[in-house]
């Protein structure tokens, strides 16, 4: 049993949060890192190991061959995810364009069609980022207020808007860099060069523009958070005045 406090003496609380737990104790999950939200280093791999299998099963044995292991790998990635327990989205949308690039491959004929897709997807996804950067509605600051359920009160402002317009155009630049890499090395047959860009050109250079994304972000934060308190004390100024002036009570005779 603890002793109760004496007359005079005062105890010492911490206080807690809704959890019930003290500051700085265990219970408080710190923010993912960057390369966890794309999905860590296994989100790396899973990514690039159907591109892989497919050059090498193609160099060795053929187009075929190349397109099945691709499809068979992909297939491979999704059971495993799902063993593991872990995000599946991912692992289907990747099946997918696994399979559509396949198919494109099997279409044409050649090696080099199983790129074909990703390149043309890179020209579209840069054209929409930019557009939507010119209808003032950058999609880096749409989608990122809309998960965070935030509203749009960043649009109302032209510095967070701004910002949120460099940060779409740093997409925009990385979807448009790869568009003309691969769309350069498809037109000169370099099946290997191609998978390399595709590797080399997918998580590093997204990594680069979600810095900037991130430098969009907190600016808007920061600027929309002094915007809010200056609101905030301006308001409690004008209350203030008002009462000076109608609750002053009245002079005695």
């Amino acid at each position: 049993m603890t002793e109760p406090a004496r007359p005079g003496e005062q105890t010492e609380r911490r206080p807690a949060d809704d959890t019930g737990a003290e500051p700085g104790r265990a219970g408080t999950r710190p923010e993912p890192t960057m390369l966890e939200q794309m999905g860590g280093v296994s989100g790396l791999i899973y990514s690039s190991l159907p591109i892989v299998v497919f050059v090498l099963a193609n160099s060795f044995f053929g187009l075929t061959v190349g397109i099945w292991s691709a499809v068979g790998s992909a297939v491979a990635i999704t059971v495993l995810r799902l063993v593991r327990r872990e995000p599946l989205q991912p692992a289907i949308s990747g099946f997918f364009g696994v399979a559509i690039a396949a198919f494109i491959a099997y279409r044409t004929g050649s090696a080099k069609g199983f790129f074909l897709f990703g390149i043309w997807a890179s020209l579209v996804y840069g054209s929409v980022f930019v557009l939507s950067v010119l209808v003032r509605w950058p999609l880096a600051g749409v989608i990122w207020n809309f998960l965070n359920g935030t509203g749009t009160a960043w649009r109302r402002d032209k510095s967070s808007r701004f910002g949120y317009d460099v940060a779409t155009l740093a997409l925009a630049a990385v979807f448009g860099a790869r568009f003309i890499v691969q769309r350069w090395l498809y037109e000169a047959d370099y099946t290997g060069w191609l998978a390399f860009a595709k590797i080399a050109m997918g998580y590093p250079l997204y990594a680069l523009a979600l810095l900037v994304v991130v430098w969009a972000v907190r600016r808007s934060d920061k600027r929309l958070k002094a915007l809010e308190e200056a609101k905030a004390a301006e308001e409690e100024d004008v209350e203030a005045h008002l009462r000076v002036k109608y609750g002053q009570p009245p002079q005695e005779a």
